[in-house]
């Protein structure tokens, strides 16, 4: 029997980092990758692993039926133990290890799949790595009151723990993923950074391409976030930024909600995707990524290097709710490295 990597994903990123490791730090090992967010499908590619499920969530999505959620609990167990097959160890990669519908795993898949040893590591998961998040009384309380399931079924026993929700601090932990400059306030011993997720690009390999811009465009005036006398001050703010780095080449990514696409210009090459954007971003390589207040830019921060700039700009002209509201967004911003402008 052999060593069976499982991941636990919900977004996008998680995904694509799952995918690194799985290539990188879990190479050679059975690949079982498990997504619990409908959103995840979409950018799923099979053939990557060596099985792919879709995890209902417990308590959205119960079984029919009394006690729908305990049941649901049971048939996700024996889902991903099918998936599985038989191991000798596992490794089990989740974003988070306190919710019900991943924390049972800890003590059920082992035993379902006759593993003699078990390790958890964490995901990557954007901002909410960026700081911890201690464990409330209430919430260790809750801990305990979750292990009286196995009263009922002996295969769900809640592991409880201390320290931070994710399980960064817990024994069963013996390894974190982190992106590459992006902060966080980890036991250093298990830290472990991952590449850029959309691959590190070498100066030989970028030295006959033209630098390349990633302009995402949003509703602006469209939803009341931007007067339109002030549009054409921000659009020609970014085509500045743009021409001051010497980009040679524009790309636009509009927004469904954007039919006017209020940022582009004359000569962007427009893009249509029949993929989500995340997936075809992590295969692509730009010298900068610009928008204005677009969470795609906190996304592009976490996936590309150092050798991208991803700025926000015309925050000067942008409306937001309330003073507090630009503060903490901006706060969010710069947390994860996107440089805000205006």
């Amino acid at each position: 029997m052999a060593t069976v990597a499982v991941y636990f994903v919900a977004s996008p990123l998680q995904y694509l980092a799952a995918r690194q490791i799985a290539r990188t730090h879990e190479a050679g090992h059975r690949q079982v990758l498990v997504w619990y967010q409908p959103g995840v499908g979409p950018i799923v590619r099979q053939e990557d692993w060596d099985a792919a499920v879709y995890l209902p969530w417990p308590r959205l999505k119960p079984l029919p039926g009394p006690f729908g959620r305990h049941r649901r609990l049971r048939e996700n167990i024996r889902l991903v133990a099918d998936a599985v097959g038989r191991a000798d160890t596992l490794h089990l990669h989740s974003a988070v290890f306190d919710t019900e519908a991943i924390n049972y795993f800890l003590h059920a898949l082992p035993r379902a799949t006759g593993a003699r040893q078990m390790r958890a590591r964490i995901l990557p998961d954007g901002l909410i790595s960026v700081r911890r998040y201690p464990l409330s009384r209430g919430k260790r309380l809750l801990q305990h009151l979750r292990r009286l399931r196995r009263l009922a079924a002996p295969e769900l026993r809640f592991t409880p723990f201390a320290g931070d929700r994710i399980g960064s601090d817990a024994p069963f932990c013996d390894r974190i993923y982190v992106l590459p400059g992006m902060p966080h306030e980890y036991p250093a011993a298990k830290v472990v950074t991952l590449a850029p997720i959309a691959g590190p690009v070498s100066p030989i390999a970028t030295a006959g391409l033209r630098r390349r811009a990633l302009v995402i465009g949003q509703p602006l005036v469209g939803a009341g976030l931007l007067a339109e006398a002030d549009l054409p001050v921000l659009s020609a703010a970014v085509r500045q930024w743009l021409r001051d780095r010497g980009i040679e080449e524009v790309l636009y990514k509009g927004h469904p909600k954007d039919p006017n696409r209020e940022l582009s210009a004359p000569g962007d090459e427009v893009l249509v995707l029949d993929e989500p954007l995340e997936l075809w971003m992590s295969r692509q390589h730009f010298s900068a990524v610009v928008g204005v207040r677009s969470t795609a830019l906190l996304f592009a921060r976490q996936v590309y290097g150092a050798d991208t700039e991803v700025v926000a700009i015309g925050w000067d002209k942008v409306r937001f709710k309330s003073d507090q509201e630009r503060r903490d967004m901006q706060r969010t911003f710069e947390q994860v490295g996107v440089k805000v402008l205006g």
